[in-house]
């Protein structure tokens, strides 16, 4: 007789339930009734021979069933990306792209490029959320996005990273501030001052800071901006100076501003903006098309 096997059926019902923790919301949502869930969880516990989830109460991974679940995560994943090779052969620009992006590009560059895919890919649908680097990384490993866009490098999973281009950074102050006298700030202006920086989750606070060492200037640490908006104004407001990525500028200052933005002096200090997905994804021709688009409507 041979030995009973795992199936996706197992691994869809295993998943359902350790994320709903409940049998009747798991059965809701896979369209099956409870006892007919249930009978399937034990079969998956016979036969790689151990409790997956506590009894007598709510739906609780044992040890053994979290170690399977990041597993289990990860088939159904590749199952669904090769379900998508099939589904998507002929037109890659169908159907629903679930798109992660960080708060400080999403608003720069998503409007020309929803435009476009709407005008020139009717049958396709972006479904956009935002999120900080870190769930980003999280959300794409897991599945809640099909592709992430943000500051490179991005860590916290297996994926291919496509980088569209490099953005250069900008010194933002107060117009009175006495470094508005120059047309252009060389790196050692900055020695002394005080940079203003954003929540640490963000790749950018990182960069902030490796810029403050390396020319001597020091990060103010008891105001963290959950936005470059936010920066923007204390820096507006004199508590220090903001660095800010071209895309923002060119779209939110203006002369006549309550801060005055200046180049800095050579090439060294930009951001790569990057497309990411899993590696071996199904519908990689689609991602490389959007990241071809990407390019296009970027200024």
């Amino acid at each position: 007789m041979p030995f009973p096997r795992i199936t996706i059926r197992h691994l869809s019902y295993f998943v359902a339930l350790a994320e709903a923790g409940s049998f009747t919301r798991a059965a809701e949502r896979m369209g099956i009734s409870q006892p007919s869930l249930s009978q399937q969880i034990r079969a998956l516990e016979a036969i790689v021979g151990t409790a997956l989830f506590e009894r007598g109460g709510p739906a609780i991974l044992t040890p053994p069933g979290r170690d399977l679940l990041d597993r289990a995560r990860r088939i159904l994943l590749d199952v669904a990306d090769l379900e998508d090779c099939r589904t998507t052969s002929t037109d890659p620009l169908v159907g629903t792209i679930r798109l992660g992006v960080s708060p400080t590009l999403g608003a720069y560059l998503l409007p020309a490029l929803v435009a476009r895919l709407h005008r020139e890919h009717p049958a396709l649908r972006v479904h956009v959320r935002e999120g900080l680097p870190t769930a980003l990384a999280s959300g794409l490993a897991s599945g809640v996005h099909d592709l992430i866009l943000a500051q490179l490098p991005v860590t916290g999973g297996a994926f291919h990273s496509e980088r569209l281009f490099r953005e250069p950074l900008h010194v933002a102050m107060a117009s009175d501030h006495p470094l508005g006298a120059k047309a252009i700030l060389a790196p050692a202006d900055l020695r002394g001052t005080s940079l203003l920086t954003l929540l640490p989750e963000y790749r950018l606070a990182e960069q902030i800071a490796a810029i403050a060492v390396a020319v001597g200037a020091d990060v103010l640490r008891d105001y963290e901006g959950t936005s470059l908006d936010a920066i923007r104004q204390m820096a507006g407001m004199g508590m220090g100076l903001a660095l800010l990525p071209e895309l923002y500028v060119r779209q939110e200052i203006r002369a006549g501003d309550d801060v005055v933005v200046r180049p800095i002096k050579g090439s060294r200090y930009y951001r790569d903006i990057g497309l990411l997905w899993r590696q071996g994804a199904g519908r990689a021709p689609a991602y490389t098309l959007i990241a071809t688009l990407l390019r296009a409507v970027a200024p």
